[in-house]
C-alpha cells in the first residue's frame, strides 16, 4: 500500500514540474509556487493516511496473533478432552460391553468435542456424567473381561419343596410313569421332600472375531445322586452336567452348535438357537406331561434368512427306551452300563433303563423350520431314528428242535443270530403368539410317531418285542397347551398335557404266552389288592403280582404361580431377583384295560420355590 501511494505521488510531482517548465513566466512562477505548496499539503495528507493504514494493519496482525494463540489454547484443550474421552470410552469398554447408556454417553462427548459449536463446559459436564456411569459400571457389572472374552455368570439358589397325596420317593422331579396304583401300599401314604438340589450355576462365555460371534455355555444342577448320596444327614448330593456346548455364529446368519444341549426336538421361543427354548414355568424339575425334549449330545448347523424364517438340522446321541413282558431269551437290544467306559452300572430302583444303554446303530437326525410372519412363533420338525436289536431264532426252542441243531445242542443256543433294525420317527408342530402386549402368552405343541417315547416328558418306551425277537415299535403321541400371565411383579401359569402309548403286542407260540406291551391279555387282577411286605427291612414295598398295568395315556393339569417381590434387571443396579411361588399339579397315569380291569395311578402334588436369581 505504501508503495503505490510513494508512485503516485512521484507522478504528481513529475507532472506538476513539467507543467512549470512549459509556462517559464511569473505568473506561471507564482502558480507553481502554489503548485507545490499543493502537491506537498497532498503528500502530507497521504502520508498520514497511510501511517493509519500502517496502524491499522500492525492491529490486524495483532487481533490475528491474538486469534491464534487463542485458538491453539482451545485446541489443546480440545485435545485434552478427547484424550480424557478416549480414555473413559476404554473403561467403560473393559466395564462391560453390553453397557448402551456408556457408550450413548461416550459418543454424545465426541460430538461436542468434534462440533463447531460444543464447548469444553459441556463437554466437561458429559465427561463427569460419564465417569459416574462407569464407575457404577464397575462397582455392578453385567459380565467378567478375561483375556478377550466376556464372561457372564447365572443361576440361582432355590429351597423348594413337594408333597404328593401317593408316595414315590421321589424327590422336585416326578416319574409320571411311576405312578402308583391302587393295590400298592405306596398308595395309602403321603410323602414331603424339600430339596435344593435345583440350585444351578451357568457361565456363559462370549468372544467376537471380524465377522463372527463365538459362545460357549455350561450349566449344571445337583439333581444328581452319587454313591454316597444320602437324604438322612449330610444331602450331599452331586453336581450333575445339563449342558455344555459352543457355537460359532457367522453374521450371514448362519451358526454352528455343539455339545450337550436341548435337542432341536423342543420348541424355542424366537428362532432355533440355544438358550431360547420355551421351557414350562413349573417348579417340577421334570416338568409338565406333554412336553417334549431331551437334553443330549447334539451338532446343529441353523440358518436364518433376515430373522424371520431359520431352519436347522442335527445329529443328537439316540437311545432306545424299551417296555415289554413275558418274552423269551430270544433279543438283545444293549448292555448295563460299563464303569471303565464311564458310563452308569450301578441298577437303579427309578427304572431299569437309567442304567442300560442300547447299542444304537447311528444318530438321532432332527430337522426343524422356524418362521416368524409377525405375529406369532411357528415351527414344524421332523425326527428320524434308528433301532436295531441282535435276534437268536434258537433262543429260546427245546433242543429237539431239528432247526436249532437238533439232539446235539444241549438248550437254547445262538444258531442263526442275526442283526434286525427298524426306521422309526415322528413329526411336531409348535405354535405360540402373544397379548396384550407380550403380557399374555398362548403356546400349543403336538407330536406324534414311531419309537419316540423317550422324547416325552412321562418317559413312555420307544419299543417292545415281538415274540421271534425283533424290535415292535410303540405308536407315540405328546400334546402340551400352555397359557402364561406375566406382569411386572407376578406371573400365572396354566398348563395340560397328555402323552400316548399304544399297543405293541404279539403271542408267542413257543412259551404259549402273549408279549409285547399293552397286550389286552396280560393281567391285572392284582392291581387292586395290597399285598405285605416281603423282605422285613421296613424300606421295600411289596410288589404287585398279576399286575402289568402298561401305561396307555398320562394327563396332568397344572397352576402355579411366581411372586416377584424384587426384580432387580429394571433397576439402574442389578442385584438380582428374588421370586416365590406354589404349584399345584394333579396327573393320572392311565393304564391299557386287560385282564382283571383298568387301573389308574393318581396323584395331586403340591409344589412351593423360594428362588434367587443371580443378576
Amino acid at each position: 500500500m505504501r508503495q503505490v501511494t510513494v508512485a503516485l505521488a512521484a507522478c504528481l510531482v513529475a507532472s506538476t514540474f513539467a507543467a512549470g517548465q512549459g509556462n517559464n513566466t511569473p505568473s506561471s512562477t507564482k502558480n507553481k509556487k502554489s503548485s507545490s505548496e499543493a502537491v506537498a499539503a497532498r503528500l502530507s495528507e497521504m502520508q498520514k493516511a497511510i501511517d493509519d493504514q500502517q496502524q491499522q494493519i500492525r492491529n490486524l496482525v495483532e487481533q490475528v496473533q491474538s486469534r491464534d494463540s487463542q485458538i491453539q489454547d482451545l485446541q489443546q484443550q480440545i485435545s485434552q478432552v478427547q484424550s480424557s474421552a478416549s480414555h473413559a470410552q476404554q473403561a467403560a469398554e473393559a466395564a462391560t460391553s453390553k453397557n448402551t447408556q456408556e457408550e450413548q454417553n461416550i459418543a454424545a462427548i465426541r460430538s461436542d468435542v468434534s462440533g463447531p459449536q460444543g464447548t469444553v463446559g459441556n463437554t466437561a459436564l458429559a465427561m463427569q456424567e460419564t465417569q459416574k456411569n462407569v464407575n457404577a459400571a464397575l462397582e455392578s457389572p453385567l459380565a467378567l473381561h478375561y483375556k478377550g472374552i466376556t464372561v457372564t455368570p447365572g443361576g440361582f439358589l432355590a429351597a423348594e419343596f413337594v408333597r404328593r397325596s401317593r408316595a414315590l420317593a421321589a424327590d422336585v422331579n416326578t416319574p409320571f410313569n411311576s405312578l402308583t396304583v391302587p393295590g400298592a401300599s405306596q398308595s395309602s401314604l403321603s410323602e414331603f421332600f424339600g430339596s435344593g438340589r435345583q440350585s444351578r450355576i451357568s457361565m456363559l462365555a462370549e468372544g467376537r472375531l471380524q465377522n463372527a460371534k463365538l459362545s460357549g455355555y455350561v450349566e449344571a444342577d445337583f439333581l444328581s445322586a452319587g454313591a454316597s448320596s444320602n437324604n438322612n444327614q449330610s444331602n450331599s448330593y452331586s453336581l450333575r452336567q445339563r449342558q455344555a456346548w459352543g457355537q460359532v455364529a457367522l453374521d450371514n446368519g448362519l451358526t454352528l452348535t455343539g455339545g450337550q444341549m436341548w435337542s432341536l426336538v423342543t420348541e424355542t421361543r424366537h428362532g432355533v438357537d440355544p438358550r431360547s427354548e420355551a421351557l414350562p414355568m413349573t417348579i417340577d424339575a421334570q416338568y409338565t406331561v406333554g412336553f417334549s425334549w431331551a437334553r443330549q449330545y447334539g451338532l446343529r448347523l441353523a440358518k436364518s434368512f433376515n430373522d424371520k424364517a431359520w431352519f436347522a438340522v442335527s445329529v443328537e446321541n439316540p437311545q432306545a427306551t424299551l417296555t415289554t413282558h413275558n418274552n423269551g431269551d430270544n433279543f438283545l437290544l444293549g448292555s448295563a452300563g460299563a464303569s471303565g467306559g464311564l458310563f452308569n452300572a450301578a441298577a437303579s430302583s427309578a427304572g431299569a433303563n437309567l442304567a442300560n444303554y442300547s447299542f444304537n446303530p447311528s444318530p438321532d437326525v432332527v430337522a426343524k423350520l422356524a418362521f416368524e410372519p409377525g405375529f406369532g412363533h411357528y415351527e414344524v420338525f421332523g425326527v428320524y431314528s434308528r433301532f436295531r436289536d441282535r435276534v437268536f431264532p434258537c433262543g429260546e426252542v427245546a433242543s429237539s428242535a431239528t432247526l436249532c441243531g437238533g439232539s446235539t445242542v444241549a438248550g437254547p443256543n445262538a444258531l442263526g443270530a442275526r442283526n434286525a433294525s427298524k426306521n422309526g420317527g415322528g413329526i411336531g408342530a409348535n405354535a405360540r403368539w402373544s397379548f396384550d402386549n407380550k403380557h399374555l402368552d398362548f403356546g400349543l405343541h403336538a407330536f406324534g410317531g414311531s419309537g419316540v417315547g423317550r422324547y416325552g416328558t412321562g418317559g413312555l418306551p420307544d419299543a417292545s418285542i415281538h415274540a421271534d425277537g425283533t424290535l415292535d415299535l410303540v405308536k407315540s403321541y405328546q400334546a402340551l397347551g400352555t397359557l402364561e400371565w406375566h406382569g411386572s411383579k407376578m406371573d400365572v401359569y396354566l398348563n395340560a398335557g397328555a402323552e400316548y402309548a399304544g399297543r405293541a403286542a404279539d403271542f408267542d407260540p413257543v412259551s404259549g404266552k402273549f408279549v409285547g406291551y399293552g397286550s389286552p391279555k396280560f393281567s391285572n387282577s392284582g392291581c387292586f389288592t395290597e399285598i405285605a411286605p416281603t423282605v422285613n427291612n421296613g424300606f421295600t414295598p411289596a410288589g404287585l403280582s398279576s399286575c402289568t398295568a402298561d401305561t396307555r395315556v398320562l394327563i396332568e393339569g397344572t397352576f402355579g404361580i411366581w411372586f416377584k417381590p424384587y426384580d432387580g434387571s429394571k433397576e439402574k443396579v442389578n442385584r438380582g431377583r428374588i421370586q416365590w411361588g406354589p404349584q399345584f399339579s394333579y396327573v393320572d397315569r392311565n393304564t391299557w384295560s386287560a385282564v382283571g380291569g383298568e387301573p389308574h395311578g393318581l396323584d395331586g402334588m403340591i409344589f412351593t420355590s423360594f428362588r434367587y436369581y443371580l443378576p
